[in-house]
This record gives structure tokens, C-alpha cells and sequence, in this order.
């Protein structure tokens, strides 16, 4: 039998002291609690990912300062076994760095094992820092169990297709009775139902119950969602951890099957996870949270216009910041409608949170003015509509300046893909909740925020309201675009592709052949492939966007900005 700490945490990168220090405090509960061992995430200790910083001599140094800490802590209880990840250096040619885990036992490191696989797609990059590691199995003898070890992607490859080295059949080749994965598994919509197939796939095939303990928490774009999971060969998912929040919880193995602490059976996993809409709003709230947290912000400030972008950002951030930590700022222009006003006014005081006025048409008319003035032509059409963003923008940031809240943008991925946004103006802010959101989803996600809450947050009529960006006389968004039902499954299809789920990419694909099969339906997609490469260099700009699909803008996409596309 074997007691094992499933340690489900939150780290971040570059905190290494309060990385070991919750590393510490995490293992003396699993000794507490009888473990015979303790099962960290991948580069626990360092937070994933620590990019460049890996590059730096003082945090390499922090990094063995940081190990030597474990060590020491772990003489207190010299019968538990510690798996902890960290990046550790290597001699010889190639790079100077392994993105690497350590079992520690009373003082002393008893294995080491290098991840082979080293991905380099998507939003992954660790080929830059880190050297693959040997083709080889590690194996740990723990009480009357032999534990093989791997490190996330080793175990994705189990089908052959990706990388020439399988390390799973190496290591089912070694024949332990049982193997731990230590994973930072970034969390994107299908994600867990992904890594519930694939690794009971592998556990099924090799006939080898599976522990895979993942990361949780925000960083930058990214959000990693825990779910960690016990896997068996015959029953599939015996257990998961929490989702979108830590989790330590203590098992126990017992030849072949995962028990509860007490040795009773575990509740069945349910197979079915979270909506789409409930996964949106959760990875939201956390990588909001995380992210205004790890950066020292408390507070949060919100344009909003009275339509459907800004109302959501305000929703979703009163729920991870609090409604005493949010504040929304309305600045009607001559082309606002009072109904957009009224709108905001409602919005706020269903969230419970402060609207602060300020206006901009008299800003506006001595811009104008003095622009005419200096240049000789007065300013009229996209020039002016982008003036009163920019204004709109820089107002903003002067609150933020003065008041020390984080902004918020608004942008969803529709509009950030074909441009409708303007720099220096909408697109201002330190983080984007909806980015990574088609308008379509944007609506979808706003009619569940009040099905969850049980009320009315967001009003009725902001999300019955034609979308404009009442910028000129009587705008509206289908002056520039198609209308968003049809512009989102042409953006599927053009931005993520077959990364998409197949229902959603057949279904989009689909839509968009049958738009093709016209003439006008082939100038649109063309246009939309043209407006999407144009818009690169506003994208570049913008500011981070928290990633909830497949592909998302930012790390996950990366495309020359002065190139021929079309």
C-alpha cells in the first residue's frame, strides 16, 4: 500500500521562496497525514513558466537556494518522499538547462528524471531554455511499490504521431506498479475531456494506474485549472481534484486501485465537466484574479459604453474582484444615446458597483478645434470617430494613473481579429477578460452570468441592443462587418482551424463552404482573411488576453505583422 499527496497548488513564477515555503507547509500535512509521498506540479518551484528569467544567473541561483530549502525541510519528516519539479543545469552540448523533477527523501535527492518531450507549439516554447533528456525510464521503489515518474508532455505522445521517443512505452516497459505525472497542463475549453482520454488511453493499453497531478492557477494569458486525476486500467477516472482552485488531497494505493485517505471507495467522476459557458466564466474569474494579485493591483476600472463587451468585463470582474473592487467609468460623447447611459446606470447598480461620469463632447469639440487650427482641415469621418476612442482611452488611464486600479479592456476576439478597434483608444488597458471570446460568445456568456446568479446582472436591454460603437450618427457594427453570427464561424475557421473541437470546426467549416459556393460569400471570406492580416500590428499592441480556446491571440498565435498573406 501506498499513501500518496496529491499537492494541486498555485504557484508563481519567480516567487521561489513562497513556492518552497507552500511547498513546505503542503508536506508537513501529507506527514501528518501518514504519506509516503508528496506530489508537486512541474517546475513547482520556479512557477510555470519562467521564460527568460531562466536565462538569468541570480535566479538559477534562487533556484538551487530554493532546492537546498526542500532538502533541509525535508529531514523533519525523513520517511516522505518529495517529487518536486524544477529546472536544474546539465553539462555538456546544448542547452544548459533541464526542465527537470527531483525525489526528495530525508535530505537527499534519490532520482532525477529530465523531460524528453519538450514541446514547441501553441502557447509552449522550451526548446529555448531547456535541453530533452535521456531516453530513459526512472523508476522509484517506494515501500513495497515501484513509482515511474514523468513530466507532462513525456505522457501526450503514447500514440506515436508528435515525437519519434514514446517516453510512456519506455517507462511501461520498466513495469511499475504505478505511474506519476507531474503536469502544468494550461486549461483551454475541451481540455480535461482531452487529457482524460488520452492518458486513459495510455493507462488502459499498458495496464498502469496513473496519478497526474496538474497546476492550478493564472499567469499572464494563461490559466491552468488543477482537475488533477487518478486513472485506472479497468475503471478509467477514479478520482479528480477541484477545478479552478488548489487542492491538496491525501489517497491511497493499494494494489492497483486508488481509495479515499480512509481506505473507503472514491465517488464516481463525473465524465461530463463544466458548460462552456461555466468553464469561460470560471477561467475568466481566476486568470482575472491571478493576474491582478501576482501584479499588486487590488482594484479594477471599466469603460462602459452601455453595450454588451463592457457590461460583461464589469460582471465578470466584480465577481473575482469584488464589488467594492470595481468602479465604471461612462463618457458620453454627442453620439451617445441616452439609452446607453441609462444602460450603464443600470448595469452598475444591478452589480453594485460606482459609475463615475465623465463626459467627452466638449474635449472632443477643442481637439477639433485646435486640430483644424494647427493643420488647416477640419477633422471628420474615421479620424474623429477614433479621436473620441483615443480620449475615451486616455481618460482611462488617467484614472488608472491617479487611483492605482488596473484597466480593464473590452475588446472580444471578433472585433481584435478583423480590427474594429482602435489603438490607443478601446484597446487600452492592462488585461482583456473577453479576447479570447467571439461577440457570439460574448452574448451567449452574458445570458449565463444571469442564469447563474439567478437575477437580472446585466440588463435585458443591453443584451437585446443592436451593437454600435456610436461613434458617428446612428451606428451601427453591420456597417463595417457581416453580421456576427457570420462573421465569428468564418473567424473559426480562418484563426483556429482543425484546433477547433471537430463538432465546431465541422459545423463552421461547413457554414463557411456554403458561404463560398457564392461569389459575394467568396469576397467576404476573402475580405475577412484580408482584414484579419491587416490588423496584426493592433493586435501586437494590445494587451494581454486571457486564453480560453484553442488558438488565442497573444503567445498562442504568432504571425509577422509586416508580411504577405492574401
Amino acid at each position: 500500500m501506498l499513501t500518496i499527496t496529491v499537492a494541486q497548488l498555485n504557484p508563481t513564477v519567480g516567487d521561489i521562496e513562497g513556492n518552497a515555503r507552500r511547498m513546505i507547509e503542503t508536506a508537513q500535512r501529507a506527514a501528518s497525514e501518514g504519506a509516503d509521498l508528496v506530489v508537486f506540479t512541474e517546475l513547482s518551484l520556479t512557477g510555470y513558466y519562467p521564460g527568460d528569467l531562466l536565462d538569468e544567473p541570480e535566479f538559477m541561483a534562487r533556484v538551487a537556494e530554493g532546492l537546498t530549502t526542500l532538502q533541509q525541510a525535508s529531514r523533519q519528516w525523513p520517511d516522505l518522499h518529495w517529487v518536486v519539479g524544477a529546472p536544474l543545469p546539465r553539462d555538456g552540448i546544448g542547452k544548459k538547462l533541464q526542465n527537470a523533477l527531483v525525489v526528495i527523501r530525508a535530505g537527499e535527492i534519490v532520482l532525477r528524471y529530465a523531460k524528453q518531450l519538450l514541446p514547441t507549439y501553441n502557447v509552449f516554447n522550451e526548446r529555448r531554455h531547456f535541453e530533452p533528456g535521456p531516453d530513459v525510464a526512472r523508476v522509484l521503489r517506494i515501500g513495497d511499490n515501484q513509482v515511474g515518474l514523468l513530466i507532462c508532455e513525456d505522457g501526450w505522445n503514447d500514440g506515436g504521431e508528435d515525437y519519434a521517443v514514446n517516453p510512456f512505452m519506455r517507462l511501461a516497459d520498466a513495469a511499475p506498479d504505478l505511474v506519476v505525472s507531474i503536469n502544468a497542463s494550461p486549461s483551454e475549453i475541451g481540455k480535461r475531456e482531452q487529457r482524460h482520454q488520452v492518458f486513459g488511453d495510455a493507462s488502459a493499453r499498458h495496464r498502469l494506474p496513473l496519478l497526474y497531478v496538474n497546476q492550478i492557477g493564472g499567469q499572464d494569458q494563461i490559466v491552468f485549472d488543477g482537475a488533477s486525476f487518478a486513472v485506472e486500467p479497468e475503471r478509467g477516472v477514479a478520482f479528480e481534484a477541484k477545478r479552478f482552485s488548489e487542492d491538496v488531497t491525501t489517497l491511497r494505493f493499494d494494489n492497483g486501485r486508488f481509495l479515499a485517505h480512509d481506505g473507503a471507495a472514491l465517488p464516481p467522476v463525473e465524465s461530463k465537466g463544466l458548460s462552456t459557458m461555466a468553464f469561460y466564466q470560471a477561467q475568466i474569474v481566476l486568470g482575472l484574479r491571478d493576474y491582478a494579485r501576482r501584479c499588486g493591483f487590488r482594484q479594477a476600472v471599466v469603460g462602459s459604453s452601455g453595450g454588451i463587451d463592457s457590461a460583461l468585463t464589469l460582471a465578470l470582474a466584480v465577481e473575482a474582484l469584488g464589488a467594492e473592487n470595481v468602479v465604471g467609468i461612462t463618457m458620453p460623447s454627442v453620439y451617445s444615446s441616452a439609452g446607453s447611459v441609462d444602460d450603464s446606470v443600470t448595469l452598475c447598480r444591478n452589480l453594485g458597483i460606482p459609475l463615475a461620469t465623465h463626459p467627452i463632447a466638449a474635449i472632443v469639440e477643442k481637439y477639433t478645434q485646435q486640430f483644424e487650427a494647427s493643420f488647416g482641415q477640419p477633422l471628420t469621418g474615421l479620424p474623429l470617430e477614433n479621436l473620441q476612442a483615443r480620449i475615451r482611452g486616455t481618460t482611462l488611464m488617467e484614472y488608472s494613473n491617479a487611483f492605482g486600479h488596473l484597466l480593464l479592456t473590452t475588446g472580444n476576439k471578433s472585433e481584435l481579429s478583423v480590427g474594429y478597434c482602435t489603438l490607443y483608444g478601446d484597446t487600452n488597458g492592462g488585461l482583456g477578460l473577453i479576447g479570447d471570446l467571439y461577440k457570439t460568445e460574448v452574448f451567449a456568456l452574458s445570458r449565463h452570468v444571469n442564469e447563474a446568479a439567478g437575477r437580472e446582472l446585466i440588463p435585458q436591454a443591453i443584451i437585446d441592443k443592436e451593437p454600435s460603437a456610436e461613434l458617428a450618427p446612428d451606428q451601427r457594427d453591420t456597417d463595417s462587418l457581416p453580421p456576427y453570427p457570420v462573421l465569428d464561424e468564418i473567424l473559426k475557421v480562418l484563426i483556429e482551424g482543425q484546433r477547433l473541437a471537430r463538432w465546431e470546426y465541422e459545423a463552421a467549416l461547413a457554414f463557411v463552404e456554403r458561404l463560398r459556393a457564392t461569389t459575394e460569400g467568396e469576397a467576404l471570406v476573402q475580405r475577412i482573411r484580408g482584414m484579419i492580416a491587416r490588423n496584426e500590428y493592433k493586435r501586437r499592441q494590445a494587451p494581454p488576453i486571457i486564453r480560453v480556446r484553442s488558438r488565442a491571440f497573444g503567445v498562442g498565435r504568432q504571425m509577422p505583422i509586416a508580411a504577405k498573406f492574401v
